[in-house]
This record gives structure tokens, C-alpha cells and sequence, in this order.
């Protein structure tokens, strides 16, 4: 048996007997969606930390700081800070005012179905976004690891595991799933810093010179050329649209992150508000020392490994393949004329490798298999909270709620949830197989957009505006829905002329996020709905809301 291999047998095995332990303590509504309400602070803490902490930020950020330098560490920023707009608005309101689902706390005010039906389709739509391009990142991840394993069967495997934690354990097997590869993360991350530290004899200025000295070709409009250094800003956002690029990005991290529903579900598993604050603290700390910590695995990948030897795609007609990259030039060289030979051909560098391709440089395959391993216990973990998040949606909300008038039995509804997210797994396991050749690194970035622009204007309005109605919730939601994908679908993101996109023809948006669109459209969608309309009821909600979110008084659990 191979070392990754073992490495991912052993995690699954372990995640599996969590799931039974969990099992045998889900028995009621409660413990499904919510855990019982039985997760402390301190635990919420690191199960949030692992639940924000994707695979897209230890492989995608790792990578861009490889290959852009300080416009790479700019994403670590956003992410970060993203966690006090968590923790200044919503943490404590959302854990005083709801029970299971984001929908809650709208209801609360609201009280319609159609409220809870369109609240509950933005956490549909966000979660399958989000969880297709995990989905495709672990088909890559594994695919390194284990050629031998074709990218449906990896896909499969994921998903038919993230459905185990999901049916059989619940809300209470996801938590901990999500703590065991938290720790595991930051332990594999302190590993390879404090490795990467010591090719430099633990010296900041050291390693900082030596990253000086790499440097990126920036092209300016005129045709020329300008070089610049991985401490300058530049790299990646440049040009006429580049400094609002970044712009828009930290709106949609910052805003987003407050909006994401497999985010704001974990504050309905802790007893209480302050534990809910409690647990954002916790996560804050240890999102912040991870982020910190991608800044030594990005730029020592781009002065161990270097850029050119970071991954290369190999695309033919019968198969696509990544080729770990050979740090020998000549070998290189004579590697990439046999996949000529062979009907591949060699199309661009991987910027996901960064990470991976370090650990091997430091550690050999043992470690490349160990820091791979947790990229795959990474994508697993998130994808059971997208998971759960929808399930719950679909069936507290639109079932319960909508459908049954709030009369479907506890049984009922646990069955239900169960069936959603099956349905949900085959879906974005169909969507994720058929997207495999596609670059699907915009979709994270579509759910941060359409969490933005669609849940964070209703949920901050909904607290702290009496003037707020139904029709303005709606019309908040659906125009920042739907401004987001048309945005997005015009950009550069899905629009090009290289062969590489999916739509083959020049972006019409010229900003690759459209948050710093989308959101305002959202935020002006719901105040103008509501100055249209007048709504007695939720005029009349809005002092108990208030009351509730600030006090906890009445608070479900």
C-alpha cells in the first residue's frame, strides 16, 4: 500500500468512527441540524476555523502568493478580516433569533413562507457553488497522489463519504470532523513554516531578501513591459481594473463571509450568545495564525521550489493529467517531449502544487503525502458542511415550514433532511464530474459574491430596519442573486478568447468578482422594495426581533 494511500485510509477510517459515535447520539431534530446544542465555545471555535478554512485557501492561496507575491498575501487579508464583520453583526443575533437555518432569523421578523422559501434558495445556491469547485478540487488533489484513480471514481468517493457524515451522524459528526482536520491543518501548516524558516536560519529578513529577489513580468497597456519584485503590489491586479479587481474581491470576502450558510449555521449549535462570541474569538485566532502561516508556505514554494517547477498540466485527448514537477531542468525537458509523444500536451503551470510540491521539497514523499492527505481532509470536512447547511435549508424551511405549515413530525423532518442531501450529493457529484476540464476557481469566489450581494443585505436590514418588508427582502435576495451569476458570467472569470474559458468571447464585465456591483444592487433592491410597500406585520416583528437579537431573550434551545 502507498503512503498517501495509507494516510487517506487512515483519516477516512477515523472520520467513520466519529460518524458511528455521533450516530448513536442523533436521535432528535435538534441533535441533527444543531448538535443539541451541545458544542462549546472553544470547540465551535475550531470547528469554525475548520470549516472556513477550505481548500481553496491552503492549496488556492499557497499558490497565488507562489506565483503573484504580495497581491497573493492580499487574499490572506481579506479572509481574515472577513471574521469581524462575523463577529460585530452577526454571530450573536443570528444565535439569539433563529434555531436551525439562516431562514430563522428572517422568519422571526417576517413571518411568511415565501420568506423562508427564498432564504432557503440563496443557501441552496450558494452551497452547490461553493461545494462543486471543492468537489473538483479534491478529484486534482488525489489524482497527484494515486494516478491509478480516475477522477469520477475520487469524486464519487468524496461525495458518498461526505453523505455518511451527513445521514447517519449529523450536525454532531460534521462538528468534529471539522475539529480533526482543523488540528490537523494548523499542525501540518506550523510544520512546513517553522521548516521553511529553518532554510533560512529562522531569519524574517533572510527570507524576506530572498523573496525580494524573485521577480514578475507585468505588461502595461502601451505594450511595454515593467519588471517588479514579490514584495511589490502589482503582479496579479494591474492595469486599468486591477486596483477595483481587489477592491471588489475584499468586498466580497469581507461582506460574503458573513452571509455564507455553512457559516452561520455553527452558531445555532453552542448553548448560548456568549458562547457563540466566544467561539468566533477562537476562530479569529486561529484563522489568523493560519493565514499568517500562508504567507511562508506561498513564498517558500516561489524561493525553494520556484515558480517554473510548481505543477505542470498536461491536457490530451484521451486523458488529463497532473505531472508532479521535475526540479531538474534536463529531466524536465525530456519529460514533457514523452507526454508530447505520448498525445499530451503541456499547457500551464498549477498554481494548487505550490503547497504540496514544498512539503516534498522539505520532507520528501512522506510529507508531500501527509500535507496532500490533509488537503483532501480539508475538502472533506468543508463539503459536509455545505452539506448539512442545504439539507437543513431544504427540509426545516421549505418542508417544514412551507410545505407541511410547520406540522411534519420530527421523524418526518429528519427523514426528509436525510433524503435532501442525498439528492444534494448526486447532484453536485454529477455537476463536478461534468466541469472536471473546466477551471471552476470562480465558483468559490460566485459564493462569496451571491452570499454578499443576496443573505447580508437581509440579514442586517431585518435587525436594525423597522422600515423593512417582505417585498424588500425579496427583492433585496433575488436582485443580488441574480446581478452576482449575470455579473460573474459576463466577466473575465467565465469570458475569454484563449481557449481557456468556457465562454469563448471577450468579458463584457471587466472585474473578474462583482461584489462591489452586486452588493450595493442587493442593498438597493431591498431598500427600494420596501419604500414601495408598507408591511404592518413586520413593522410590528421588528421590536421583538431587536429585543431578541440583542438579549436572547426567548431564545430557541
Amino acid at each position: 500500500m502507498t503512503t498517501p494511500l495509507m494516510m487517506f485510509l487512515t483519516f477516512i477510517a477515523l472520520t467513520l468512527v466519529i460518524t458511528y459515535w455521533a450516530s448513536r447520539r442523533t436521535k432528535t431534530a435538534a441533535e441533527f441540524y444543531s448538535a443539541g446544542r451541545s458544542i462549546t465555545g472553544f470547540q465551535n471555535g475550531w470547528a469554525i476555523a475548520g470549516d472556513y478554512m477550505s481548500a481553496a485557501s491552503f492549496l488556492g492561496i499557497a499558490g497565488l502568493i507562489a506565483f503573484y507575491g504580495y497581491d497573493g498575501f492580499m487574499y490572506s487579508v481579506g479572509w481574515l478580516v472577513a471574521y469581524l464583520t462575523v463577529l460585530l453583526i452577526v454571530a450573536e443575533p443570528l444565535r439569539n433569533s433563529g434555531k436551525y437555518t439562516m431562514a430563522d432569523l428572517l422568519a422571526a421578523r417576517f413571518r411568511e413562507k415565501k420568506v423562508r422559501a427564498v432564504a432557503a434558495f440563496s443557501t441552496l445556491t450558494v452551497s452547490l457553488l461553493y461545494m462543486i469547485a471543492q468537489m473538483v478540487g479534491a478529484g486534482l488533489i488525489v489524482n497527484l497522489l494515486i494516478p491509478g484513480l480516475s477522477f469520477e471514481v475520487i469524486v464519487l468517493s468524496v461525495g458518498v463519504l461526505m453523505l455518511v457524515y451527513v445521514v447517519f451522524g449529523g450536525m454532531l459528526a460534521t462538528t468534529w470532523v471539522q475539529i480533526v482536520k482543523a488540528v490537523l491543518l494548523m499542525a501540518g501548516t506550523i510544520l512546513l513554516s517553522v521548516l521553511v524558516l529553518k532554510q533560512f536560519g529562522f531569519s524574517l529578513i533572510g527570507f524576506f531578501d530572498e523573496v525580494a529577489k524573485i521577480t514578475g513580468v507585468v505588461k502595461q497597456a502601451d505594450g511595454s513591459s515593467v519588471v517588479k519584485n514579490f514584495t511589490q503590489p502589482g503582479l496579479k491586479y494591474n492595469g486599468q481594473w486591477g486596483p477595483l479587481d481587489l477592491i471588489s474581491l475584499g468586498v466580497a470576502l469581507i461582506c460574503g463571509t458573513a452571509g455564507l450558510p455553512h457559516i452561520l449555521v455553527r452558531f445555532y449549535t453552542v448553548p448560548s450568545a456568549k458562547a457563540a462570541r466566544t467561539s468566533v474569538v477562537w476562530a479569529m485566532i486561529l484563522i489568523g495564525c493560519f493565514y499568517i502561516m500562508t504567507t511562508f508556505l506561498g513564498f517558500g514554494a516561489a524561493t525553494l521550489v520556484g515558480k517554473s517547477n510548481i505543477g505542470v498540466f498536461a491536457e490530451g485527448d484521451k486523458a488529463t493529467a497532473i505531472v508532479q514537477a521535475e526540479p531538474d531542468a534536463a529531466k524536465r525537458e525530456t519529460l514533457s517531449k514523452q507526454l508530447a509523444e505520448t498525445g499530451y500536451v503541456v499547457k500551464s503551470s498549477n498554481s494548487n502544487l505550490a503547497a504540496p510540491l514544498l512539503a516534498r521539497k522539505l520532507g520528501g514523499e512522506w510529507l508531500l503525502s501527509f500535507v496532500s492527505a490533509i488537503a483532501f481532509a480539508t475538502i472533506l470536512a468543508v463539503v459536509a458542511g455545505l452539506t448539512i447547511a442545504s439539507s437543513s435549508a431544504f427540509s426545516h424551511d421549505v418542508w417544514q415550514n412551507v410545505i407541511r405549515g410547520g406540522k411534519a413530525t420530527e421523524k418526518e423532518s429528519i427523514f426528509v433532511a436525510r433524503i435532501a442531501a442525498g439528492i444534494i450529493g448526486v447532484v453536485s457529484i454529477g455537476l463536478a464530474i461534468a466541469l472536471k476540464s473546466q477551471n471552476v476557481a470562480f465558483l468559490v469566489g460566485l459564493a462569496f459574491a451571491v452570499a454578499a450581494a443576496a443573505n447580508v443585505p437581509a440579514i442586517i436590514l431585518a435587525i436594525f430596519w423597522r422600515g423593512f418588508t417582505t417585498a424588500g427582502m425579496i427583492a433585496g435576495m433575488v436582485s443580488g442573486l441574480v446581478s452576482s451569476i449575470v455579473l460573474i458570467v459576463l466577466s473575465p472569470a467565465v469570458m475569454g478568447t484563449d481557449g481557456k474559458h468556457i465562454i469563448n468571447a471577450a468579458a463584457i464585465f471587466p472585474l473578474e468578482n462583482p461584489a462591489i456591483l452586486s452588493v450595493p444592487i442587493g442593498f438597493l433592491g431591498a431598500v427600494v422594495g420596501s419604500l414601495l410597500t408598507r408591511d404592518a406585520k413586520s413593522e410590528a416583528g421588528h421590536a421583538e426581533l431587536l429585543v431578541r437579537a440583542h438579549t436572547g431573550l426567548h431564545a430557541e434551545g
